[in-house]
């Protein structure tokens, strides 16, 4: 525990109490209504519906597309802190320009929001590499659950001052709830650039073995991309794993994006849905903690087949749900294992990639994760079309679980461990010399 809760584990697992706020307060929470309602006044909600959307998907594929190659580079130079910090600043001054962003100007916050998501995206790739120059082995799952809980904490405390900051903007002097919005926007990008500091104080990434100009490591980079593409196709664990992780997160993401819609399809109040996210992050903070023991004691595999029989039992019961009382169980409910199965996840798969290509790797995780939640929606908007009946579609989502669960039973953990410590030893490179840095 000591290890555990030392220094350089604390600094890092705090960036994801920084940036948790971004996600929550503003991707979840504020930015969608606030965009329909005060930068998109006066427009149909199908246009501000199609904007919104069209700028998620211009973030969420820039960074998909950047982000195997950004991690060849960061690797080939040993510069994960310094792309950190790069996208980290994007993310903090973006969120923090929406606060001048005038109502009507749907524009100027498309562009800014872009940017923001971007920063937040890009940094979470080298944010999730570093867990190798702070983590031993032994210690993955605990450590990424601790990421992932002071996430869920961080955000849920920031969204909850944010949320009472809106709804009773009197009794901090504002004059509205829109004035209240525009200064909670501020509130994240304070909040992400304070508690960022930590890991640039004090994680430490291991030295470079000779020095290399900015040219050579963009070249190193992409020469190690093209190697590290052929090095997916002949580890079949890794090529296993990143397989059956795109089905289920595919799943859970479709969870989180749809439940929104599925309340209010069902007739639940606006402030209900707030409510139940609210649930969500808190419950996730105790949560995750409990799965980073799973994780150690029982293995991460099993730790995530707990997670993907609750979300089989979730996706049952939310068909048959009538109560918003209901719901707010059912948010508790996935409070439970949603940070369980993300942290977990990126823990086995750090187990199974070489150490010293780490950014690169998780630049693949990344780009799976930018495109999961494609399958999903697409899935419950045919299986709701053709059957009339949200509740239906909603059953739908339960196929994903199981087809991720049944290609994740063909991922050998040790098999991979030993292919990632062979890849680390015949592999030198600048950041480990070709010894493994965990």
């Amino acid at each position: 525990m000591k290890k555990l809760l030392s220094r350089p584990v604390v600094s890092w697992a705090f960036y994801d109490w920084a940036n948790s706020a971004f996600a929550t307060t503003i991707m979840a929470g504020f930015f969608p209504i606030f965009f329909k309602q005060y930068w998109s006044a006066g427009a149909d909600v199908t246009v501000s519906t199609f904007r919104l959307g069209l700028a998620n998907s211009i973030a969420s594929l820039t960074i998909a597309m950047l982000a195997p190659v950004l991690g060849a580079i960061a690797d080939a130079s040993a510069k994960k802190k310094s792309f950190l910090g790069f996208f980290a600043c994007l993310g903090i001054l973006m969120t923090a320009g929406l606060f001048m962003v005038g109502q009507g100007n749907w524009q100027f916050a498309i562009l800014l929001y872009v940017g923001a998501s971007l920063g937040f995206l890009g940094g979470n790739i080298f944010y999730d590499s570093l867990i190798h120059s702070v983590s031993r082995e032994e210690d993955l799952d605990r450590v990424s659950a601790l990421g992932f809980a002071l996430g869920y904490l961080g955000g849920g405390l920031l969204f909850a001052f944010n949320v009472t900051l809106t709804l009773k903007p009197e009794w901090f002097g504002l004059a509205d709830a829109a004035e209240a919005v525009r200064w909670s926007f501020l509130s994240v990008a304070v909040w992400w650039a304070l508690f960022a500091i930590p890991l640039f104080r004090y994680v430490k990434e291991p030295p470079t073995a000779s020095a290399h100009s900015q040219v050579n490591a963009i070249r190193g980079g992409f020469r190690q991309l093209r190697q590290t593409f052929s090095q997916i196709r002949r580890m079949r664990v890794i090529a296993l794993f990143l397989c059956a992780y795109w089905l289920y997160i595919d799943g859970v993401d479709t969870i989180v994006v749809m439940a929104v819609d599925y309340g209010l399809s069902l007739g639940f109040a606006p402030e209900s849905l707030i409510i139940a996210l609210l649930i969500t992050q808190f419950v996730g903070f105790p949560a995750a903690l409990v799965f980073g023991h799973i994780g150690a004691r029982l293995g991460p595999k099993t730790g995530i087949y707990i997670a993907l029989v609750v979300y089989l039992a979730v996706t049952l019961w939310g068909a048959y749900l009538q109560t918003e009382q209901q719901f707010y169980v059912l948010a508790a409910v996935l409070g439970l294992v949603q940070g369980g199965i993300q942290s977990l996840s990126r823990s086995l798969y750090a187990r199974i990639i070489p150490a010293d290509q780490a950014a690169e790797f998780f630049g693949f995780y990344g780009l799976l994760g930018k495109f999961a939640a494609i399958i999903g929606p697409a899935l419950v908007g045919t299986v709701s079309y053709l059957s009339g009946s949200p509740r239906i579609a909603i059953l739908s989502i339960a196929v994903l679980f199981i087809a991720g669960g049944l290609l994740l039973t063909l991922v050998d953990v040790e098999e991979g461990r030993r292919n990632a410590l062979l890849a680390s030893s015949s592999n030198p490179s600048p950041e480990t010399g070709g010894k493994p840095s965990v």
